[in-house]
C-alpha cells in the first residue's frame, strides 16, 4: 500500500513538473515576443518646409461705418401731405423727401403780403412827403419800421413753409422708410435713414504700440463678399488709448463705388506694420500647439535601441508669427528642406515610427476661397 501510494505522488510530481516546464517555456517566448515587438507605423502626410517673404501684417475685424450718416427727420410738426422717394433709392442732396401740409402757411404768407404791399407803399408815400416837410420825422420812422416788420413776418411764414419741405442733406442712399401719407409728424420724429457709402469708412483697434501711420494702405474683405476685395489707406488714429481693451482706434476711408461696403458690415481688416520678414510657412494642421510650447514633428531615419535604422519623427518646439489664409508663419524652430508632418500630429510621439503616404493633404493656401462662401 505505501509503495502504491509513493508511486502515486511520484507520478504526480512528474506531471506538475512537467506542467511547469511546458508553462516556463511558453513565458519565455512571450517576454522574447514582446522584446522584438515593433508597433505598427502611424501613417502621416508631411510637406517640405521652404523659407517664403511675408509682408509684416496684422490681421483684425474692423466695422465699416458711413462718412455721413443721419435719419432725416421732421424740422417741424405737421402732416404729411406728399412722400417724394422710394425706399432703398439713391437720391442727390437736396433732393425733396417728403412734404408737410402747409395750406395754412400759405393763407397766412398771402396775408402777409399784402400787408407788407401796404406797408411799403405807406412808405414811399411817407418818403416823398417828409422830403416835402409835410409830416414829421417821427411819423415816418414809425412807417418805416412797420414796413421793416411785414418784410420779417412775410420771411418768417416763408421759412416755415420751407422747413415743412423736408430734403436730403447730402447725396446717399436711402433706408426704410417710416411715414405715411397723411400721418401727423411731431417736431424731431423720423423720416428715413440716409447713408452716404462712397467713399466709406472703416474702423478697428489694434494694440496699443503698434507702428500703424496714417497714409499706409490697407485691405478689406468680408466673408459675405467673396472674391471682392477693398483697398484703402488709414486717414486718422484717435488720440485716446481705450481703457477697456488698450487698444487704438483706428479710422481707414476706402472707395466703395458699388455700395458693397454697408454700414454695420463687419470686415477682414490687412493693414501692414512693418518690413516684411523671413518665414517658414507650414499648413496650420502641422503645428502642436501646447501650454509648454508649440511644435512641429520632423521625419527623419533614426535608431532604434538595437541600432536598427528606421523611418520616424522627432519633436522640434517652433516659434509661430502670424498666419496667412490655411498657412501659419514660422520663424524658429525648422530648417528649409525639412520633411514636416502636416497631419496626424495629435496620434504623434518623439520617435514613433511613421508611414508617409501624401495621397491627399491638407490645404495649405495662403488665399482660400473656401466653397461654403
Amino acid at each position: 500500500m505505501a509503495k502504491r501510494m509513493i508511486l502515486v505522488l511520484a507520478v504526480v510530481a512528474a506531471l506538475l513538473a512537467g506542467l511547469g516546464f511546458v508553462k516556463y517555456r511558453q513565458i519565455q517566448t512571450a517576454i522574447a515576443q514582446g522584446g522584438s515587438f515593433q508597433p505598427q507605423p502611424d501613417a502621416v502626410t508631411t510637406i517640405v518646409a521652404q523659407r517664403e517673404t511675408w509682408p509684416s501684417t496684422l490681421n483684425v475685424i474692423g466695422t465699416a461705418e458711413a462718412i455721413q450718416g443721419v435719419t432725416v427727420s421732421a424740422d417741424l410738426p405737421g402732416t404729411v401731405y406728399r412722400i417724394n422717394f422710394e425706399s432703398g433709392k439713391q437720391v442727390q442732396g437736396g433732393d425733396v423727401l417728403v412734404e408737410l401740409d402747409t395750406r395754412q402757411e400759405r393763407a397766412q404768407l398771402a396775408a402777409a403780403e399784402a400787408q407788407r404791399d401796404l406797408a411799403r407803399i405807406n412808405f414811399d408815400r411817407a418818403q416823398e412827403l417828409v422830403k416835402q416837410g409835410v409830416v414829421a420825422k417821427t411819423e415816418y420812422d414809425n412807417t418805416s419800421a412797420q414796413q421793416k416788420a411785414t418784410e420779417a413776418q412775410v420771411g418768417e411764414i416763408r421759412a416755415t413753409i420751407e422747413r415743412k419741405t423736408i430734403r436730403a442733406p447730402f447725396t446717399g442712399v436711402l433706408g426704410l422708410r417710416q411715414v405715411n401719407l397723411g400721418q401727423y409728424l411731431a417736431a424731431g420724429q423720423a423720416i428715413v435713414p440716409l447713408q452716404a457709402l462712397n467713399p466709406i469708412y472703416v474702423n478697428f483697434g489694434v494694440p496699443q504700440g503698434t507702428p500703424v501711420q496714417v497714409g499706409r494702405s490697407l485691405r478689406v474683405a468680408s466673408e459675405n463678399l467673396p472674391g471682392a476685395a477693398f483697398t484703402g489707406r488709414v486717414t486718422a488714429i484717435d488720440s485716446v488709448i481705450n481703457e477697456a481693451t488698450r487698444n487704438e482706434q483706428v479710422q481707414a476711408t476706402l472707395p466703395n463705388p458699388q455700395g458693397k461696403l454697408r454700414p454695420g458690415m463687419y470686415v477682414q481688416v490687412e493693414v501692414g506694420v512693418g518690413a516684411s520678414r523671413q518665414v517658414v510657412a507650414l499648413p496650420a494642421s502641422a503645428i502642436n500647439y501646447a501650454p509648454y510650447g508649440d511644435s512641429v514633428f520632423v521625419v527623419a531615419d533614426l535608431k532604434d535601441p538595437k541600432g536598427k535604422t528606421y523611418r520616424g519623427v522627432r519633436q522640434q518646439f517652433v516659434t509661430v508669427q502670424g498666419s496667412r489664409g490655411d498657412q501659419v508663419g514660422v520663424v524658429s524652430g525648422v530648417n528649409p528642406g525639412d520633411q514636416v508632418v502636416s497631419s496626424g500630429v495629435f496620434k504623434l510621439r518623439n520617435g514613433a515610427p511613421v508611414q508617409v503616404n501624401n495621397d491627399v493633404k491638407p490645404p495649405n493656401n495662403p488665399k482660400p476661397n473656401p466653397e461654403e462662401s
